[in-house]
């Protein structure tokens, strides 16, 4: 009886949550975000059912309740069971691609949830997400940056797949036109090179203490030719800017004696 009660209260709030009021709307966020740390299986199904059957539900009321269900993963983590973890994973995965625009506070609601279900259940995650990342298709712009920010928020769970990762994501390279696709390769390659150089220099806590540099070293340098050679004499400083703050973490993964022979060229 009283999941039935919580479950309608879950209703009621996630509809009222696109209120015209900002106050009126960070309240009722803030009470639903409430609810899910003390019920957190019954208010996360209840936003992935009311995501689910209101497909055309208006941006903002998404991104909101999207807000709330990251809020609520994030604070109860350890509570959630695999299904439920699941379930979510798929709902945002499908929202954050859905448009193959990019439409940035509504896919990063839904990156952000799916980055904060990976800190847990990483696996789960990678399954949904490397669907979305396959060799010689572009992938969506938020596919690649779920990618890097999970690469910075689970170390441990993420770099045993960068090897795959980097192997798939070289060809790639040469796909990127946008200067926003080339820039967020440029950020991802950075963050990689930035967890796995983490992962490295506490082996004694990882899961697989036998990585080492050299399983990175190939694809950081192929990437690394082309950032330094091709994207680097690109005319948008931004781009410009990612590149160098990149370099500087992949430099560390590459073999001396190429690195020297890039520099003297």
């Amino acid at each position: 009886m009283e999941s039935n009660y919580i479950e309608a209260f879950s209703v009621a709030l996630i509809d009222a949550a696109f209120d015209k009021d900002e106050s009126v709307r960070q309240e009722i966020s803030q009470a639903l975000r409430e609810l899910g740390c003390r019920h957190p299986t019954l208010v996360l199904m209840a936003g992935h059912q009311y995501l689910t059957k209101h497909g055309k539900l208006v941006q903002v009321h998404r991104i909101i309740i999207l807000n709330s269900m990251e809020a609520i993963v994030k604070d109860t983590i350890n509570q959630l069971d695999q299904p439920l973890a699941k379930k979510i994973i798929s709902l945002a995965s499908e929202e954050m691609t859905r448009s193959k625009e990019v439409l940035p506070e509504w896919q990063e609601a839904a990156s952000n949830l799916l980055v904060a279900l990976g800190c847990r259940f990483i696996n789960e995650v990678m399954e949904e997400i490397l669907q979305k990342f396959q060799p010689g298709v572009l992938p969506h712009f938020f596919v690649v940056r779920t990618l890097a920010n999970l690469s910075m928020a689970n170390v441990y769970g993420m770099v045993p797949f960068l090897t795959a990762i980097l192997g798939t994501m070289l060809p790639m390279l040469g796909m990127a036109k946008l200067d926003t696709m080339k820039s967020v390769f440029t950020i991802a390659l950075g963050h990689f090179s930035e967890s796995i150089l983490e992962y490295l220099a506490n082996l004694d806590k990882a899961p697989d203490p036998t990585v080492r540099k050299d399983a990175f070293s190939s694809e950081i340098y192929a990437c690394y030719d082309i950032l330094f050679n091709v994207w680097l004499q690109n005319k948008e400083p931004k781009l410009r800017t990612s590149v160098v703050d990149a370099i500087g973490q992949m430099v560390h993964l590459m073999p001396h004696d190429k690195l020297e022979s890039s520099c003297r060229n």
